[in-house]
């Protein structure tokens, strides 16, 4: 088992990685050196801000989304801060299937074993500055829901 920390330190570890990636692009398209004597301010750009979550179980997705913890703190933040989002936007739930014989060797009655996998996903989409993007990664998240932020300039 993965335990919170853990999954909230991976969540702002790419957060982070996907600003600092941001900023060296953006340095690059306007031809400014590298190293500026200017300290990097970020609190005034907006960022698009996808954020997936991943689940094989059931419980555990709708459990994110109903629970207080995580849901109702992003819709809660973003309605504080007058902030654009949409979601929870539910996406199709992929079934992955494998029938194989029980048997292994291919003799005696032919009798076969079903399995399958469900996947659920959901989206969150909204629009926000970057000082508020350190507050949304501070959530603590369930063990068992895979969580992907998608970071993009406005």
């Amino acid at each position: 088992m993965v335990r919170k920390e853990y999954i909230v330190f991976a969540v702002i570890c790419a957060v982070i990685t996907c600003l600092l990636s941001a900023l060296d692009i953006e340095y690059k398209k306007a031809g400014v050196p590298y190293k500026t004597e200017k300290p990097i301010t970020l609190d005034n750009t907006e960022y698009r801000i996808r954020i997936t979550l991943t689940s094989q179980n059931v419980r555990e997705e709708f459990s994110m989304y109903k629970n207080i913890v995580v849901c109702e703190q992003l819709i809660n933040g973003a309605k504080e801060k007058n902030l654009f989002m949409k979601g929870p936007i539910r996406m199709p739930t992929k079934v992955l299937r494998i029938t194989t014989r029980k048997t292994p060797c291919g003799e005696g009655s032919k009798t076969w074993d079903r399995f399958q996998m469900r996947i659920h996903k959901r989206l969150i989409n909204m629009h926000s500055p970057s000082d508020v993007l350190k507050q949304i990664t501070s959530i603590s998240i369930e063990p068992g829901v895979d969580v992907e932020v998608t970071i993009k300039h406005s």
